[in-house]
Order: structure tokens, then C-alpha cells, then sequence
């Protein structure tokens, strides 16, 4: 990535209307998680209660952002019956809410008509698409960062379109 181009903190921390993120993967291999994925199978969940045991700093983060006025949402299309990893993703999504995200989750079988990007994303102020690459075992192999006119209006056609069809996560019930 040249040097010029913003970092996912710097355009976080820059952003003043909007940031989404697309996710639609059914499994993360994500390295961070995977002791708190164990811990999910073991029957452990995070107490609602306890705010200062959920996933920092990521949290911190959106509640900084969310209090400076950004609307930060999320969407995830996933396949049903939902794997374990979905499972486990929904079962702490409340965390991302309290912290003031909203996030809706679509069935992909309601996502076939929509013309969606080849990776996952982020999209600051329908002007930054931060890319996000995953191996075929969903291990994290990589980011590029662009302000692509095109790429741009892609990434917001795309969400704003699985955000209308799209369940809100209080609504959405694990199949």
C-alpha cells in the first residue's frame, strides 16, 4: 500500500458521516478469536453486566466514532443452516451494539440478486473502501485501501442494498 494512502485507524478516526462493513464469510480464521472461540464451545458467554471484559479496543473504537457522529453499521450475509463460527459471532454481536453499531444479518439465498464485491469491506464516507482478504480457510492474508470512484459506489450500492433486505440482529433468529 503506498504511503499516501490512509491507514483503517486513520480513516476510522477521519470519517464524519459513515462507516460500513460488509461481511460474507461463513467462517473467520481469525487468530485473535480463537481463545475466545474455544472458550465459546466450552459454554462461556460474556456477561452484559460486565462491559469491561468485552473485546477491546475494538469497542472503544466504534464508541468514540459513534460519539463523534458517525453512523457505523454492519452487515453480514451468511448461509443457513449458520456455521459454528456465525454462531458464535451472533451469540457476542450484542457486544458491537452496546457500543453502538447496528448490524442486520441477510440470508445469502435473499443476496442472489444482488451485485456484490469479491471481499469483505469497509466503506468510510461512501469514499474509502478499505478491502479486506481472507485464505480459502478464512485466514487473513492481506488489506488495500483505494478511493476508486468506481470500487466506491460499488461498495455502497452493494451494502445499502443487503442493509434494505437485511434482518435487524435483535430480529434475526439462528438457523
Amino acid at each position: 500500500m503506498p504511503s499516501n494512502e490512509p491507514t483503517f485507524d486513520e480513516l476510522m478516526a477521519r470519517c464524519t458521516r459513515s462507516a460500513v462493513h460488509l461481511e460474507m464469510r461463513d467462517s473467520y480464521a481469525v487468530d485473535s478469536e480463537r481463545e475466545e472461540l474455544e472458550a465459546w464451545r466450552q459454554g462461556f458467554r460474556h456477561d452484559p453486566a460486565d462491559r469491561a471484559s468485552w473485546w477491546r479496543p475494538w469497542l472503544d473504537l466504534i464508541q468514540t466514532t459513534v460519539a463523534r457522529g458517525v453512523v457505523v453499521r454492519r452487515a453480514r450475509i451468511v448461509s443457513e443452516p449458520v456455521s459454528e463460527y456465525i454462531r458464535f459471532e451472533h451469540a457476542d454481536t450484542f457486544t458491537n451494539i452496546a457500543a453502538g453499531e447496528q448490524v442486520r444479518w441477510l440470508p445469502r439465498r435473499q443476496a442472489s440478486a444482488i451485485a456484490l464485491p469479491g471481499n469483505d469491506f469497509w466503506l468510510f464516507d461512501e469514499k474509502w473502501v478499505h478491502w479486506n482478504y481472507f485464505s480459502g480457510e478464512g485466514a487473513w492474508t492481506g488489506e488495500e485501501i483505494t478511493d476508486d470512484p468506481a470500487a466506491a459506489q460499488l461498495c455502497t450500492e452493494a451494502f445499502e442494498a443487503v442493509w434494505a433486505r437485511a434482518v435487524p440482529h435483535e430480529q434475526y433468529e439462528i438457523r
